[in-house]
């Protein structure tokens, strides 16, 4: 039986661990041939080998558009093309707003926003050409409302909301799907920023409907049906994997059954 993703090439961005290798590891056993790229060779280049098969590793700082251009460059020549993109890549400086520097908030914004545009300006000459395409643009609940101490973070991440909507109605029409998704707390390297032992950290997530944070793979299997063939009829979509966490303020002295 083939897979949802059978034949397909993938790059996915950040994808030496966490959420991204994940991602790849799906895709892969899908039946898709995936770039992981990242700026981490060690990591990166032992994540492609476990995953095996049509997984290679490539380093890719997404803020470098000729890195870009060489990556989907070497995806074109290995395997014909890019049909899926997945921009991953992303980075927190946990700071204020006043006890930001200028250079901490523009570093946040050239990966979680420039790089990502930069990854649709470089795929879409191939996917154009093919009149087809998917790109998962890997937003944030961040991206839906706002939270002390993440000012870069969330200000890139309803950026790159804004851009995805943009390159939707741009890239729709050329048969290019872009969708994004919005990840809540995920259990991730940089998701528990507090770096506290996996099992403590569900007392965080105790005010959502789902009381425990999210697993990297539950965000993978979103992407993936955004990449397949089962969501070819969706552009622009905003898809929350939050459990909950964006719906409102749970009021306790209010009816609830």
């Amino acid at each position: 039986m083939a897979g949802r993703l059978e034949g397909r090439v993938a790059i996915v961005t950040g994808a030496a661990r966490g959420q991204g290798e994940a991602t790849a590891r799906l895709f892969a056993s899908e039946g898709a041939k995936v770039i992981l790229g990242d700026v981490d060779d060690v990591e990166g280049a032992a994540a492609a080998k476990a995953i095996g098969g049509d997984a290679v590793y490539e380093h890719l700082d997404v803020s470098d558009e000729a890195n870009w251009q060489a990556v989907v460059e070497s995806a074109t020549k290995r395997w014909g093309g890019v049909d899926v993109l997945v921009n991953n890549a992303g980075i927190n400086i946990p700071a204020s707003v006043a006890g930001m520097s200028k250079d901490q908030f523009l570093k946040v914004l050239e990966i979680n926003l420039v790089g990502a545009w930069l990854g649709m300006k470089s795929v879409a000459p191939v996917m154009f050409a093919k009149s087809s395409g998917s790109i998962v643009n890997i937003v944030s609940s961040s991206g839906m409302w706002a939270m002390n101490g993440l000012s870069a973070y969330g200000s890139s991440k309803w950026a790159l909301r804004g851009l995805s909507r943009n390159a939707a109605l741009e890239y729709g029409p050329r048969g290019v799907r872009v969708n994004a998704v919005f990840p809540g707390g995920i259990n991730t390297r940089m998701g528990n920023i507090t770096e506290e032992p996996v099992e403590d950290l569900n007392k965080y997530y105790v005010g959502q409907p789902i009381k425990r944070i999210g697993e990297p793979v539950e965000v993978a299997r979103v992407s993936l049906f955004l990449a397949s063939d089962e969501s070819s009829y969706m552009c622009g979509a905003e898809l929350s994997v939050d459990g909950g966490q964006t719906l409102g303020v749970f009021t306790p002295f209010l009816p609830t059954s």
